[in-house]
């Protein structure tokens, strides 16, 4: 079988360093940004719930039609 080497494991200090520096690089969004973005996934999210909630009506409609015909 394959051999396994020894990896030596970074210590936790130089982990945090190098997480807080790539914090750092973050470019965050301005308020106004955020806000409108925001905004625009609650207005699709919620165009896209009445969008399901018509099609799950409009089959709900055509199954019980469906299901009351009698022959």
């Amino acid at each position: 079988m394959g051999q396994t080497e020894k990896v030596e494991k970074a210590p936790k200090a130089s982990w945090f360093t190098g997480l807080k520096a790539e914090f750092q690089k973050i470019i965050w969004p301005d308020r106004k940004s955020l806000v409108r973005q925001t905004i625009a996934v609650v207005a699709v999210s919620v165009v896209t719930g009445l969008i399901i909630a018509l099609l799950d009506w409009i089959i709900q409609y055509g199954i019980n039609f469906l299901i009351g015909l009698s022959f």
